[in-house]
């Protein structure tokens, strides 16, 4: 099956990508192999260098990555001061250990620091780590605008506030970038907090307009209005939807949980009936219509199976050989990458064959844009700032 071009009749829905990157999330959560972890960020990122393209929203991929290093980096310094609950043999240093009253029992400032701590810690950085650069690659894929028309009416207006913060913060990146960039070009130093100070001020301008611009927009096209229905309707409809929620977390909590797999099942499905009967009800308090509304095609399926399937082949694979999907701390043993969860999560590279490719005019932007910045650097000179454009080319 060859990919298309995306177009808007073409384009992948933007639910698909949420539920391939949430199945890849929930595999990270049954595994601290940081062999599989790897990979597992490695699909990820095959996927959004493939398929995303040069929106502002496709650009904030890099932005989550590096917050996925920053929280292992505060976890391995968590661990490294406050000690960790891993008890070890191999003594790494030992530091100074702050005296604390008796009320302060089982927390401790300083000792000993042991590699069994250091690396338990390790794993533990790196599979939230993950987990935040699976919601990046979903971020970096799923137009949030598509995402909030295929959003059921009764979540309508949380969804515009979800959409919209989702997307002022690739914006804000974007913008740091842009003029980091242009106080480059211009001879000016772009780090440091004199720098910071500088470049935050128009940033704030920037976020403030779009805020005024999006409000006036909101206001313009009648945004708030709501249908009047009965009192006993909308009592049923919070019953539904807050009982079917919790049974979706409850459900959620034992599937993913070792223990509970008899349970997980059936209060995950009476609670996703139970609300999208709620969604359903409140939905008619919409008054809203749908223009040319996305459907939910083949390729749809193929790309939130592929997710589906990892997550479920890793869940399979923590039941029949938990030891292989968490490696050790004590005794300190370097992991060893299981074959067939390694070949399971392979499948979530399935949607960079099958989904539509980006728009030729992204993919000829993006290469130019690389043959530009080649030139720039061999001939030593910054790159030039291309006027059709709105931030300079890199």
């Amino acid at each position: 099956m060859s990919a298309p071009q995306a177009t808007r009749t073409t384009a992948l829905h933007a639910g698909a990508w949420w539920l391939w990157a949430l199945g890849l999330a929930t595999a990270a959560s049954r595994t601290t192999d940081p062999l599989l972890l790897g990979l597992l960020v490695g699909v990820a990122g095959y996927v959004v260098a493939a398929r995303r393209t040069e929106a502002p929203w496709a650009r904030s991929y890099g932005a989550f990555v590096k917050l996925g290093l920053v929280v292992i980096a505060v976890r391995l310094a968590f661990a490294f001061f406050l000690g960790s609950p891993i008890p070890g043999t191999h003594t790494l240093v030992t530091l100074p250990e702050v005296p604390l009253p008796d009320w302060a029992k089982g927390v401790r400032i300083g000792g000993r620091v042991t590699a069994e701590g250091m690396v338990f810690a390790l794993y533990d950085g790196l599979k939230l780590a993950t987990l935040l650069i699976c919601v990046g690659a979903a971020n970096a894929l799923a137009n949030p605008a598509r995402l909030l028309k295929s959003l059921p009416g009764a979540l309508y207006e949380a969804g515009v506030a979800v959409v919209v913060a989702m997307t002022f913060a690739p914006n804000l990146v974007a913008d740091v970038q842009r003029l980091r960039a242009a106080r480059r070009l211009r001879g000016r130093p772009d780090r440091g907090v004199k720098a910071l100070l500088q470049v935050g001020l128009p940033v704030l301008e920037g976020a403030l307009e779009r805020s005024v611009a999006l409000a006036a927009a909101m206001d313009a096209r009648g945004y708030g209005r709501s249908a009047e229905v009965p009192p006993a309707v909308r009592h049923l409809t919070s019953v539904l939807t807050l009982g079917g929620l919790l049974g979706i977390c409850a459900g959620t909590y034992g599937l993913l949980a070792d223990s509970g797999g008899g349970y997980g099942v059936p209060l995950l499905l009476a609670g996703l009936a139970a609300a999208l009967a709620g969604l359903w009800l409140g939905g008619r308090r919409s008054v809203r219509s749908r223009y040319r509304p996305d459907r939910w095609g083949v390729r749809a399926w193929l790309v939130a199976g592929s997710g589906l399937a990892v997550a479920a082949l890793m869940i399979w694979a923590n039941d029949y050989a938990p030891a292989a999907l968490h490696p050790p701390a004590v005794p300190l043993t370097a992991p060893v990458l299981p074959l067939w969860p390694a070949v399971s999560v392979l499948v979530g590279l399935l949607p960079a064959f099958v989904a539509p490719l980006p728009s030729g005019a992204d993919r000829a932007d993006r290469g130019e844009r690389a043959d530009r910045a080649d030139r720039a650097a061999a001939r030593g000179r910054a790159p030039a700032v291309d006027p059709r454009m709105k931030e300079p080319t890199q």
